[in-house]
């Protein structure tokens, strides 16, 4: 799942510009390497293990995610991977991300499909007591994504759905499972255990315009007659 989204991150971050983007949560996911941006940071809620950060890119922020320490309109990029699912407001954190993001700024999600094999895993581990993803996460359905989004005039751009093999614990029995990767695709796309979102926001009313070249004054107006000639004959008359 992770070298799944990590080449979606890499396929969708190489063509964005800009000068400051973000990443918050999952500092083992760098999804922020194919960036060009001059700045390019990474935030979570706590400071990584000593065994853990050998393995993860290094955290500069620490922060909760429902209330953002940057100032208004200040980043191009912000990347959601998996921080909405295991986020106790994830409506707030959207609000939050939609604050910081300059007008046309873009913002990338990562969440597991409810609606998929993985899901119903999950379902039945809350049941059984064997989990398969973290328990403390709250998986997040597409279509209320787009609601959120939309609510924030945060328009979708594009997006993907990955994983449909089922969830299996070793790589022996995901290799045998590996010829479901290219059917999900064709067959049963929105089926697949994950998915990535990429939203632009939009500013209503915002029109770009370019410089005024043109420094002509107005020309004076000239007065015109409000009423005809009157025939100078019919007054001698």
């Amino acid at each position: 799942m992770r070298a799944w989204e990590q080449a979606r991150l890499d396929a969708l971050t190489v063509d964005i510009f800009g000068f400051n983007a973000m990443q918050i949560g999952i500092p083992e996911i760098n999804a922020l390497q194919a960036k060009r941006m001059p700045n390019k940071w990474v935030s979570n809620m706590h400071m990584p293990s000593l065994a853990s950060s050998e393995s993860s890119i290094p955290v500069v922020v620490v922060h909760d995610f429902a209330e953002l320490p940057y100032a208004s309109q200040s980043l191009d990029l912000v990347v959601l991977p998996h921080a909405l699912e295991f986020s106790s407001e994830p409506h707030q954190v959207l609000r939050e991300v939609e604050r910081v993001l300059i007008p046309e700024g873009q913002l990338i999600v990562c969440g597991f499909n409810p609606a998929s094999l993985w899901g119903m895993r999950q379902v039945a581990g809350r049941l059984t007591g064997a989990h398969f993803l973290p328990q403390d996460g709250e998986f997040i359905s597409l279509p209320r994504l787009k609601d959120w989004l939309k609510l924030l005039n945060m328009e979708i751009n594009r997006g993907h759905f990955g994983c449909y093999a089922p969830p299996c614990r070793t790589k022996k029995w995901l290799n045998r499972f590996s010829f479901m990767e290219n059917a999900g695709d064709r067959w049963w796309p929105y089926f697949g255990a994950v998915y990535m979102v990429q939203a632009i926001k939009r500013v209503k009313g915002m029109r770009l315009i370019g410089p005024a070249w043109s420094k002509n004054s107005a020309k004076r107006t000239q007065g015109l007659p409000a009423t005809n000639k009157i025939n100078q004959s019919k007054i001698e008359n």
